[in-house]
């Protein structure tokens, strides 16, 4: 590896192009004939003739709760609800749960995710030590960014999450070159490492994802001596974009189509408008074709300034629905949903995320007719259970909450 973790990076954007939209019409008749939920999906479309952005536009978006929903009524004979074309066992490695749950599968790929393009770009080399505090309980962040490290030949410390003193003397003692993991937690990693006197000197560079990097928080690092870049995966899709040292948005990986859609529908917008990121992944084990990522994003013209030619986006923009990151686990309205059944007291309920970034809080606003004592903390406890995460739960009267539909209140500032 040079400059460029491959020669794909570079290709005639028109010769990407024409290579692009013969990859997909393969793609569509292996998933018609591989995958049963697109079997059905897509059924009467001329696989052949999926061949341009225009035909691929007239396809069904598939979204997550589809494939959630589909999983739970097939789980008792397909956990992946038809959406797998692997066989357990060597050709699938490992399965993970995402919350909902969304079970994922691995497939036998040396880097299954495509995450050694974003690990290149972000100044990773053999024989670097990388600590990955992503992870490793149930979903496949940690495995997404370890495999893209072996990919460039880097060398793994499996830190996971928390632990923060261990961490610290771990990152110490093995002087590893760089993290991977939220930005949030690399930033709890530092400030703790300032206030007890650790040595992190050694880490120079980190590749995140999961939340957002805000410019602010980025600039933190950096007057710390962190080089610090962004990538966008996800557990669906394996890697969809990922930074450069141009620093000017994020370049699109060269295993995926991305459109960018108008919210609520499947029409491709304008270059430049904001819309919601569908993706059609390559990957012959999970194919997904046009599925809805609910984030929002936008392509910025011309090529990056690296020299890599790919179509690049402005990065992570919001959410086109009430589905949100908060961090680095997504939490739905089902869920919210889901913890309020457990109370018949509960009449409504409305989960607030707040703060600014990489300090994110959730607060469940309840509606409860004559709450028993206690009932605050039953919630929490149930919020923890279905979301994986804590939240403070607040009781209101009947009547407290707006009549607006929402169940998931984002009011995060993104400053």
């Amino acid at each position: 590896m040079g400059e460029f973790f491959d020669d794909l990076e570079t290709r005639d954007p028109e010769q990407r192009e024409a290579q692009l939209m013969q990859a997909l019409a393969r793609q569509v008749a292996h998933a018609q004939a591989r995958a049963p939920a697109f079997a059905e999906l897509l059924a009467g479309v001329d696989a052949a003739a999926v061949t341009s952005r225009a035909a691929l536009a007239r396809l069904p978006v598939t979204r997550k709760h589809q494939l959630q929903a589909r999983q739970r009524e097939q789980r008792t004979h397909d956990p992946f609800g038809g959406f797998s074309a692997l066989a357990r066992g060597r050709a699938m490695p490992r399965v993970f749960a995402s919350p909902g749950p969304i079970y994922e599968p691995e497939g036998a790929a040396r880097d299954h995710w495509r995450t050694g393009r974003a690990m290149h770009a972000a100044g990773f080399r053999a024989g670097d030590l990388v600590h990955n505090a992503f992870s490793y309980h149930m979903t496949p962040g940690a495995f997404i960014m370890e495999a893209g490290a072996h990919a460039v030949g880097c060398t793994v410390f499996p830190a996971g999450v928390g632990q923060t003193e261990q961490q610290l003397q771990a990152i110490a003692e093995l002087r590893p070159d760089g993290y991977a993991g939220t930005p949030s937690f690399l930033r709890i990693l530092l400030e703790k490492a300032q206030e007890t006197g650790s040595d992190v000197s050694s880490l120079a560079k980190a590749l995140t994802g999961g939340e957002a990097l805000p410019p602010s928080l980025r600039d933190w690092f950096a007057a710390r001596g962190l080089a610090v870049f962004q990538s966008y995966a996800t557990a669906d899709l394996g890697l969809i974009a990922y930074e450069t040292s141009a620093r000017e948005g994020l370049v699109l990986d060269e295993g995926v189509i991305v459109e960018i859609v108008r919210p609520g529908t499947g029409d491709p917008v304008p270059e430049g408008e904001v819309g919601e990121v569908v993706v059609t992944s390559l990957d012959p084990g999970y194919p997904l074709v046009r599925f809805g990522t609910g984030d929002l994003s936008a392509v910025l013209p011309g090529p990056c300034p690296t020299g890599r030619t790919n179509i690049r986006i402005r990065g992570w923009l919001g959410r086109a629905d009430q589905t949100t990151k908060v961090r680095g686990m997504f939490v739905h309205p089902g869920q919210v949903a889901e913890v309020a059944r457990r109370f018949p007291e509960v009449l409504k309920a409305r989960l607030v995320v707040s703060g600014e970034m990489a300090d994110d809080r959730m607060t469940l606003r309840v509606e409860a007719a004559a709450p028993a004592q206690g009932l605050d903390a039953r919630i929490g406890e149930a919020v923890r259970d279905v979301t994986k995460l804590r939240a403070d739960v607040e009781l209101l009267a009947p009547g407290s909450l707006p009549n607006d539909g929402k169940v998931i209140e984002d009011a995060r500032s993104y400053k």
